[in-house]
């Protein structure tokens, strides 16, 4: 038993060496948690109406906003470069990753107590197409999550920073499957007695189951925590660095807080529409995308602060044609079997026909920006190993403004339903996109453009015909073979489709000669490595 304990424990808390090894960790747990999350989804929508959802969804606005501002706008992409830039200095490090975390820690509560005490007027204002019952329940709610999901989500993420610091994956990408587990059994159990207050209560135990199981980072990670806050270099550094996200994140909050506030003016349930499709369009872009970038960060900072700029361009190449070789494919899929997927996922008792519909089209348009949506998570951890933040922030103000001013235009000038809302972001992250390619393509004198180009043909050629061939074999499947009014004849044809159109695009791509078909077997071999180190770990304990 002790040898169990001892082999989970150093397997949890291994290191990964290679960016390959890494993305394969993070992307094989974020797929778990996506599955338990879609069915958290599922199951909701099996006992809440979409009219109901809207405020269950609407609930999280206002934690959302300092979650983000918090996470993703400081910690999540300024807190790595920094920790390596110090972590040869014991001394240091702790002093300067300690005033960071209690600084953040500080404000995280000084903002929960204004927010308590200011939702009962703040909510109004951002639903306006809500009831009065309605609008108090979105209140009720929000206090909860503010008070019990907020500081466990905040402080959990804290711990992830540190572990991916270190190269350790594998357990922060175990955490929100747990999350997302007791949210789901919260629902099921209780949700007959205590209706939208039941999956709430599910979210603050799951936040703080998730907070403690990834406790162990903060011991494994050779950091030692002060209660000081020391104005040093390194946080200043640091402040440096947020400041500027902190503007990015906070614009993009406020863009997605006008399309809950236009969702409110349309038909009931249109938030959650929207809500859910694009929740739809983050699993591949969380799977590849945002795997991708949380791993990449830590390599490429090293290979840059160690001016290896030649080996830091070849990485950067290499990288964008890795992402868009998956990710175009995963765009294609998402559009042409939009109505199987939406039914799949969240085809509860009490989600429409109507709702499935209009859930589809939107995720269609969503579909689109899958590739860019995923090559801006890798761009901007570029520029921040650079300890540039300044350049993404003019980019994601920018595009977030297009991104406002195409909403309102399509609502109130054009008045187009919720799917509009999803162009006005596709065409949002295209623009900023293509603004982070090319400032840092001049940061790193140019990119291998030939290549990119020759490459990316051929990636869209393949995708097309393993595409038109796998649109056909649905549309046959789907009329002639398969009952789809069944939930697992669905599946089945997903399954189907899915395994054909993979299958075929592999091939194809190999038989192009698409170099970055070789990186599927990269990480067949990581994979067999890493199932072998379990089997082990487990065959020998006695």
């Amino acid at each position: 038993m002790n040898r169990l304990f001892t082999g989970t424990k150093n397997l949890f808390l291994s290191k990964q060496r290679t960016i390959i090894s890494s993305t394969l960790i993070v992307a094989t747990t974020i797929i778990l948690s996506s599955l338990f999350g879609f069915m958290r989804y599922r199951v909701l929508a099996g006992y809440f109406s979409k009219e109901e959802l809207d405020i269950f969804f609407a609930s999280f606005r206002i934690p959302d906003i300092v979650f983000e501002l918090l996470i993703s706008g400081a910690l999540t992409t300024s807190f790595v470069p920094i920790f390596i830039k110090y972590q040869k200095d014991k001394k240091e490090l702790d002093v300067n990753i300690s005033s960071i975390i209690n600084i953040t820690t500080l404000i995280l509560f000084l903002l929960i107590l204004v927010l308590f005490f200011t939702a009962d007027w703040i909510i109004p204002l951002i639903t306006p197409g809500f009831t009065g019952a309605k609008i108090q329940s979105v209140i009720y709610y929000s206090k909860i999550l503010l008070l019990g999901q907020l500081p466990f989500l905040v402080l959990s993420n804290v711990l992830t920073g540190l572990g991916q610091a270190n190269k350790t994956f594998i357990i922060s990408s175990i955490a929100p499957i747990a999350y997302n587990i007791i949210i789901i059994i919260a629902t099921i159990a209780f949700s007959t007695q205590f209706h939208l207050l039941a999956p709430v209560v599910g979210v603050v135990a799951g936040s703080a189951v998730m907070f403690l199981m990834q406790i162990p980072l903060f011991y494994s990670s050779h950091f030692t925590y002060q209660r000081i806050v020391k104005f040093t270099k390194g946080l200043r550094e640091f402040y440096r660095l947020v400041v500027p996200r902190l503007v990015t994140v906070l614009a993009a909050q406020i863009d997605a807080t006008i399309d809950l506030t236009l969702t409110t003016l349309m038909q009931p349930g249109s938030y959650t529409v929207f809500y859910l499709a694009q929740r739809l369009q983050l699993l591949p872009v969380s799977i590849i995308g945002i795997s991708f970038g949380q791993a990449s960060l830590p390599y490429i900072t090293e290979v840059y602060q160690e001016k290896k700029i030649e080996e830091f361009r070849k990485i950067i190449t290499e990288s964008i044609l890795s992402l868009l070789f998956l990710t175009i494919p995963m765009a294609s899929f998402f559009i042409i079997a939009r109505t199987p997927l939406v039914r799949m996922f969240f085809g509860g008792d009490k989600f429409d026909w109507n709702a499935t519909v209009q859930t589809a089209i939107t995720l269609s348009y969503f579909a689109l920006a899958i590739p860019l949506h995923s090559l801006y998570y890798f761009l901007t951890r570029c520029f921040y190993a650079f300890l540039d933040s300044k350049t993404p922030f003019y980019a994601s103000v920018f595009s977030i403004g297009i991104n406002i001013l195409l909403s309102l235009s399509f609502i109130f000038i054009f008045h187009l339903p919720v799917w509009a809302l999803a162009i006005a972001f596709t065409v949002s992250i295209t623009v900023n996109v293509w603004i982070l390619l090319y400032k840092l393509a001049k940061r790193i004198q140019g990119f291998e453009y030939r290549v990119l180009i020759h490459e990316l043909l051929k990636i869209f050629f393949v995708t097309f015909l393993a595409a038109f061939f796998s649109y056909w074999l649905m549309k046959i499947l789907d009329g002639l073979v398969l009952d789809t009014t069944r939930t697992i004849n669905v599946i089945f044809l997903l399954a189907i489709v899915g395994v054909t159109f993979m299958s075929l695009y592999f091939f194809l791509a190999w038989s192009f000669g698409i170099k970055e078909s070789a990186m599927i077997v990269n990480f067949i071999q990581k994979a067999k490595h890493y199932k072998k180190r379990v089997i082990e770990i487990y065959a020998n304990v006695e």
